[in-house]
């Protein structure tokens, strides 16, 4: 068995370019229900009708953007924001939008972490805030005040839908999930005609450098911390093992 990379201690370590491509590129690909995460997002979004007033979406932690051109597939003539701290993933995104000539976003690179990020936004209010396997790497008082600053800039009827990596209940449920994982992305690399092992995969999975970057909260836990803060319609509304989709309206 390898050794055990040193462990990074913060979400920093997904600023270096081999960590983020990685994920971007390849792991990502292999994450368990990850169309099913796009259509659930897709369900989420309120119904609006393209010729009423501008629309804005941010994307928080944007990583490769999908999530945003997700959004731009169900809100047609949105305008988006896609705001990550990691250069090497915001670079992922503005290559995506590069393909969609007609895509109108504005890229903004900042930690979210900052108390003062919401400074750098050119708009301050939004049809919905969406963010994928991103605020999990904030400490725990962070995430509930990031949450809050979500509310805060949401038009009323908004919706925040976060997909997310949520803590398991047990060591066991933990175990489940990086087995499960290292099986969907054997599946995915073997399909693609490269030669690599469950058991080479699995050790990648759990010995990942930017494992250690998982600040994990469990459902219940974070959804009671939404309902704190005002939304509204509060609901997990899909999970399979610790992949969430946690969503809140902000009432009308």
């Amino acid at each position: 068995m390898t050794q055990k990379p040193e462990p990074k201690t913060d979400w920093t370590v997904w600023t270096q370019p081999e960590v983020a491509i990685k994920f971007a590129n390849d792991r990502r690909a292999g994450i368990m229900g990850a169309e099913d995460q796009l259509t659930i997002l897709r369900q989420l979004l309120p119904q609006r009708d393209p010729q009423s007033r501008e629309v804005w979406a941010l994307d928080m932690g944007c990583g490769d953007g999908i999530l945003l051109d997700t959004v731009f597939s169900r809100w047609q003539g949105a305008k988006g924001i896609a705001l990550d701290g990691s250069e090497p993933m915001l670079e992922l995104a503005k290559k995506r939008f590069a393909k969609s000539p007609n895509a109108d976003v504005a890229f903004v690179y900042t930690d979210f972490n900052d108390a003062n990020w919401r400074d750098n936004l050119p708009v301050r209010s939004f049809s919905a805030v969406v963010s994928g396997f991103a605020i999990h790497h904030s400490e725990d008082e962070r995430k509930r005040e990031i949450y809050a600053e979500i509310f805060e800039m949401l038009e009323p009827g908004g919706v925040f839908v976060n997909t997310e990596h949520v803590a398991s209940a047990t060591p066991h449920g933990e175990g489940l999930f990086e087995f499960a994982y290292a099986q969907s992305l054997t599946r995915k690399r073997q399909a693609e005609g490269r030669n690599v092992t469950f058991e080479e995969t699995l050790e990648e999975v759990t010995l990942r450098l930017d494992k250690s970057a998982n600040r994990l909260v469990p459902v219940a836990t974070q959804t009671q911390w939404l309902s704190d803060i005002g939304y509204t319609d509060v609901d997990c509304y899909w999970k399979h093992y610790e992949l969430a989709i946690i969503a809140g309206y902000k009432p009308l």
